[in-house]
């Protein structure tokens, strides 16, 4: 049995799901296996504590170039669908962080002088004896990508690799709905979704729930930090036919015992029976009906409602990056409250594939365009031989033997769509000319009007590629809206993560805002971040959000930002208060209520001079 456990919005209680799902089933003497798919930023095993006794490189075949060889034709760079090779001046320039390591630019240089050589992104680490001290300790596997890559979907397939057909396979995969979560799902017999019930969690839900729905895959959903009040996703859940297999309470005690890297299903009993019951629920889902995919809730555009200004030249447009490694740290409930308190400028909403800012802050679309984020290939059975070369050269796993109805004769291939990166090596190398290629929509971008400044923002498609694409159309949108309405400042809301749409939204920007949580994951994903930073040469700054949460962890948060070279400007406090602004649709400052929002006033008092650099 394979279950994965997704999410489309980050810090839903993903991790806490799936760990200790897989120490109550072991502790009942069932043969589990534990596998984090979030390769990006990995956590489970800071719960699990595994012993690895193998690690094993994730190797690519990257190209480099053999200068001598070169005739600066230029046919590498035209045939790169990712942007990642330019020939200046007759030189060959390759951008590691774009390649996708396809294979496409070696195969069509006429002069053999691109060769492929392996080059690792990551790497797997397994502890195969078991982790914990209980009846049946339980394998453990994850896989962790390199900071400043971006192909976590080949980190993803070599962890599930270690997939046991014997077992009860419980495969934590990344938030979101972009490639390294279609990665993880694709095969799986149940995909368990967790939410919370907020705006956040239904928005992000519906996505996530679309993307399981596309891939065929059995889906249920369990709610984590219910009040008792979680009417919006029930409603949901209803209409869509997705049954919620349970519900985790919202408590503080359970925030604290995560904090500290403590299994709640040992600490607290009565949970550890609450996920047995779910998983009774969850094994009934294997072979049931999949519900259709439902429609997209679709973005009015409407007239702009104000008359732009006239273009000003500005002497400098600040662009700051709001991230956080780990999601559901609170980055967006900050971003919003910024939004709110700074003027003069442009706000972007980089987390393309579950974007959030406009819930809280109303937009009206003015501009919405559809986003081409490359090709997509097709053989026609009809006119394949058969050969295989295309299957053969695929770097990506993609291409298969064609089945009945596609193919009667079984002698054609065909190509999976969810794994095809889309760049178009099995069209070079098909002997007949049997492969089609058209243009792909893989979203659509938007332009909106908020009553605090204009916003650049997009929607990616389910289980679509190029998700770094469209953040760069975001941010180049951002930027052409400073300069002909003279913003001084951009302020984005950055996805989680490290890899592809992160590198995307921080590289090249004037500073970085980390927002973290004091607790062991919110420190181990606040670390890698940093080294993000610091991989491009972008100054960070780091707040602490829930920092009462556990002065432990907050204190270490403080020393190793200093430790980096960076620092803690702010600190807010846990407060209940900021539900209760999210559930009404409010930013905290708007809320206007309790501890967390005098402390995200003291923070702006702070940020708008280190950051914004205006006078005190």
């Amino acid at each position: 049995m394979k279950i994965t456990v997704a999410s489309g919005k980050g810090g839903t209680g993903k991790t806490t799901f799936a760990v200790n799902l897989a120490y109550a089933l072991a502790a009942g003497g069932e043969k589990v296996r534990l596998l984090d798919c979030d390769v990006e930023e990995p956590n489970d095993h800071l719960f699990v504590n595994p012993r690895f006794t193998e690690t094993v490189s994730v190797e690519v075949r990257k190209p480099v170039v053999i200068p001598e060889q070169c005739n600066g034709c230029g046919k590498c760079s035209e045939a790169c669908n990712y942007n990642a090779i330019a020939v200046i001046k007759g030189k060959v320039l390759i951008f590691n962080e774009l390649c996708h390591s396809c294979g496409v630019c070696s195969y069509v240089c006429p002069e053999g002088a691109l060769r492929e050589q392996p080059y690792s992104i990551g790497t797997v680490e397994a502890d195969l004896d078991g982790c914990g001290e209980i009846k049946q300790p339980f394998p453990f596997v994850h896989g962790l990508l390199k900071i400043g890559e971006a192909l976590a979907p080949a980190v993803v397939r070599r962890v599930k690799d270690y997939v046991d057909p014997e077992a009860v396979n419980i495969i934590d995969a990344s938030p979101g709905t972009s490639c390294p979560v279609v990665e993880a799902v694709r095969g799986s017999d149940v995909a368990v979704l967790v939410t919370e019930p907020t705006p956040f969690g239904l928005n992000d839900l519906k996505l996530a729930v679309n993307l399981a729905l596309k891939i065929g895959v059995p889906t249920g959903i369990v709610v984590n930090r219910s009040d008792g009040n979680d009417e919006i996703i029930q409603e949901y859940a209803d209409g869509v036919g997705v049954p919620i297999l349970g519900r985790i309470p919202f408590k503080r005690e359970y925030a604290e015992a995560y904090s500290r890297g403590e299994l709640l299903a040992v600490e607290f009993p009565e949970l550890k029976e609450s996920l047995l019951a779910m998983f009774g629920r969850v094994s009934g889902l294997i072979g049931g009906a999949v519900p259709p995919v439902q429609e997209e809730d679709p973005v009015r555009v409407e007239p702009a409602a104000t008359t732009r200004a006239a273009k000003t030249e500005v002497a400098e447009c600040r662009e700051i990056a709001v991230i956080s490694g780990k999601g559901g740290t609170g980055k967006t409930t900050v971003v919003s409250s910024l939004a709110q308190l700074s003027k003069n400028k442009v706000l972007a909403d980089n987390d393309v594939d579950a974007a959030d800012l406009h819930l809280l802050l109303s937009p009206s679309t003015i501009e919405a365009h559809d986003f081409i984020g490359g090709k997509t290939y097709k053989i026609d059975s009809a006119r394949c031989s058969g050969c295989g070369q295309c299957a053969e050269s695929c770097h990506f796993e993609a291409i298969f033997p064609a089945a009945p109805p596609d193919d009667p004769s079984g002698e054609s291939y065909r190509i999976d769509e969810l794994a095809c990166e889309g760049c178009g090596l099995c069209l070079y190398v098909c002997p007949v000319d049997a492969i089609d290629a058209q243009e792909n929509i893989t979203g659509r971008w938007f332009v909106s009007e908020t009553k605090y400044g204009p916003m650049a923002h997009a929607r990616l498609g389910i289980a679509e590629e190029n998700s770094g694409k469209l953040v760069t159309r975001v941010r180049k949108r951002a930027a052409e809206l400073s300069r002909e309405q003279g913003f001084e400042r951009i302020l984005t809301d950055g996805p989680p993560g490290t890899g592809c749409p992160v590198i995307a939204s921080v590289s090249g920007v004037d500073l970085i805002l980390i927002v973290t949580e004091p607790t062991i994951s919110g420190v181990h994903d606040m670390q890698r971040v940093l080294q993000l930073s610091a991989h491009f040469g972008v100054p960070a700054l780091v707040i602490i959000n829930k920092e009462d949460l556990n002065a432990d962890q907050a204190r270490k948060i403080r020393r190793m930002a200093e430790e980096a070279g960076s620092r803690v400007i702010g600190a807010i406090p846990f407060d209940h208060n900021v539900n209760a602004a999210l559930m009404e649709g409010k930013t905290i400052v708007e809320h206007g209520k309790g501890p967390a929002y005098e402390a995200v006033l003291a923070l702006w008092d702070t940020l708008r001079i280190e950051a914004f650099k205006e006078n005190a």
